[in-house]
């Protein structure tokens, strides 16, 4: 049979694909609340693939910047599990100072800070020392922790007292306090260190805060149809390195806002599982993955798109979510 030149070409792509490495999936955690376990999800499959037991109550949880471990806030026994993921065990346990809920890494990978709700502190923690270095007194029931891109200023959110607190990191000193609306939860940087976004569960809103300043320069506000306003609380919120498109978990609302990142304006809200609390990006910012409480399950949205691709199911009241490239 005579070969054309299409074919001939067809042919080619057809072995080069097939000679192609394949590049490897992330692997998705999430600490289930209820369970005392971690959910381990294959990103390429979307299927569960291991589950690990850390201890009483895992909420926060956090990658170590060389990707070899996994921090978990095991809340009801005071302290932080390392679970080794070329073995997915627990490995040691750091200091965390009382009931631990969400902590934020030091971009150098040295610190943690960590968000101690009952004593209204943040401890601060030398990971390789596995010791307690310092406390910073703030305001009532700390949660929400965000450090800047340059690692100078932590911010923590405290529900009760309404604040937003910029600490330097330096001197362990609150150089800043921005008052938010009601019960904030989540603080996060901009990946260029200019704004820090803070969610408001009760008072409905996100808070985008110039990080210079320290003041307030937009709000962001929810209205769903059909959906009660007082079922709307925004927790979680991702951000695109780029700053084009934010992800906001609105909890029983059961809906993630994409948000314009430049112009602050409600693109669309997409249905999700039931009481959606936290979310992570892949690393190439091409999924968002969130934790749907009540229902016990994971979605997947396509960044892209703007639309939620799969659901699988994980442990009891699924809360914190981190993807390893």
């Amino acid at each position: 049979m005579k070969r054309t030149a299409a074919s001939t070409l067809g042919l080619a792509v057809s072995l080069a694909l097939l000679s192609a490495p394949i590049a490897s999936a992330e692997t998705i955690y999430v600490s289930n609340e209820k369970d005392n376990t971690i959910t381990v999800v294959d990103g390429s499959k979307l299927e569960v693939v291991a589950t690990i037991p850390v201890g009483e109550r895992p909420r926060g949880i956090l990658l170590s910047k060389d990707g070899k471990s996994l921090y978990v806030c095991v809340s009801d026994e005071d302290r932080i599990a390392v679970v080794d993921l070329d073995t997915n065990k627990i490995r040691r346990h750091l200091p965390s100072g009382s009931d631990p809920e969400l902590f934020a890494l030091s971009p150098d990978g040295k610190t943690l800070y960590v968000a101690n709700e009952d004593d209204n502190l943040v401890t601060v923690v030398d990971i390789e020392a596995a010791q307690i270095r310092g406390e910073i007194p703030v305001g009532v029931e700390p949660e929400g922790m965000g450090v800047s891109p340059d690692g100078k200023f932590l911010v923590n959110t405290s529900e009760t007292t309404n604040m937003a607190h910029f600490i330097d990191t330096a001197s362990h000193e609150i150089v800043a306090n921005v008052l938010v609306d009601s019960r904030p939860r989540v603080a996060e940087w901009t990946a260029d260190g200019e704004q820090v976004w803070v969610s408001a569960e009760i008072g409905g809103t996100v808070s985008v805060i110039d990080s210079k300043s320290r003041e307030i320069v937009h709000k962001i506000a929810f209205e769903i149809p059909g959906v009660a306003q007082e079922a709307v609380q925004p927790v979680g919120i991702r951000i695109t390195r780029d700053r084009k498109k934010a992800f906001i978990a609105l909890g029983p609302a059961n809906r993630v806002a994409v948000v314009d990142g430049k112009t602050y304006e409600v693109r669309k809200y997409l249905l999700v599982g039931q009481r959606v609390w936290n979310l992570a990006l892949s690393p190439d910012e091409k999924r968002v993955y969130t934790t749907n409480g009540v229902s016990n399950d994971m979605s997947v949205i396509d960044v892209d798109a703007e639309r939620v691709t799969k659901s699988v199911g994980v442990g009891q009241l699924p809360w914190g979510v981190v993807v390893r490239p």
